[in-house]
C-alpha cells in the first residue's frame, strides 16, 4: 500500500485563507478525479477542497484505488491501515492549509462514505456527509460523545449498497447521540444534483457565513 496519501487540491481562487475544507473519499474502484468532476456543480467558491486517493491498488483496473479490500466483506483486508492512514493525513491539515478540524467537512461515497463514518466519528470536525455509505462493524461501540453532525443521503433504488444500509448507519449514529441529517432519493448507486444541493446548503449551514 501506499504510506502517504496522493491528493488532488482545487483551491479558491483568492489569496485569502479557504472559508473552510471539504475532504472527499471517493468510492471502492474510483480515484480522486472522478470526485474532481463534481466540484463545479457545489458552488463553493470559497472552500478548498481535497481529494485523496485511496492507498490500495484495485484489482480491477489500473486506474481504481481502494481503501480495503471489498472482494472478501468478512474481512475487509487493509482497513486497519487505511484508517490510520486517513486520521493521520487529517490530523496533519491545519499545519498544512490553516484550516482547523473545527472547519474541515469529511464526506465520502459508497467505500468512502462508509470511511467517512468510521474515521470521522473519531476526530473534532465540522460535519460529516455519507452518501451511498455503510457502517463498518465497530461503530456502534463507540463511546457517545461530542460527534460531528451528520448527513446521510441514499438512493432507494441503490443495487450496490442497499438503503437498508444507510436505514442502519442513521439509526446507530443517532443512537450514540449524533445529530443526523437524512435524506433519501429515486436513484441507484450514484451523486446526483439534487444531492450535491442538498450538501452544499448542509456544509454552508455547518460552516456557517463566518470567515476564519
Amino acid at each position: 500500500m501506499d504510506t502517504t496519501l496522493n491528493f488532488i487540491k482545487v483551491s479558491p481562487k483568492t489569496e485569502q485563507t479557504p472559508a473552510a475544507l471539504i475532504v472527499t473519499l471517493h468510492g471502492w474502484g474510483a480515484n480522486a478525479q472522478d470526485v474532481a468532476s463534481l466540484l463545479p456543480y457545489l458552488n463553493l467558491p470559497d472552500y478548498e477542497f481535497l481529494l485523496p486517493n485511496a492507498p490500495y491498488p484495485y484489482p480491477h483496473s489500473s486506474t481504481g484505488r481502494a481503501w480495503y479490500d471489498l472482494r472478501d466483506e468478512s474481512m475487509y483486508q487493509g482497513l486497519v491501515e487505511s484508517r490510520q492512514l486517513l486520521i493521520d493525513w487529517l490530523q496533519s491539515l491545519e499545519a498544512n492549509t490553516g484550516v482547523p478540524l473545527s472547519r474541515t467537512i469529511l464526506s465520502g461515497f459508497s467505500q468512502g462514505g462508509a470511511m467517512t463514518l468510521d474515521v470521522g466519528l473519531s476526530l473534532p470536525l465540522a460535519g460529516l456527509v455519507v452518501m451511498s455509505g455503510y457502517l463498518h462493524p465497530g461503530v456502534a461501540a463507540l463511546n457517545k460523545g461530542n460527534f460531528p453532525p451528520t448527513l446521510i443521503m441514499h438512493g432507494r433504488q441503490d443495487e450496490v449498497v442497499p438503503l437498508s444500509a444507510a436505514i442502519k448507519a442513521r439509526d446507530v449514529a443517532q443512537a450514540l447521540g449524533v445529530a443526523v441529517n437524512y435524506h433519501e432519493f429515486d436513484m441507484g448507486h450514484e451523486i446526483n444534483l439534487e444531492m450535491l444541493e442538498v450538501l452544499r446548503n448542509f456544509v454552508v449551514n455547518v460552516i456557517g457565513e463566518t470567515k476564519l
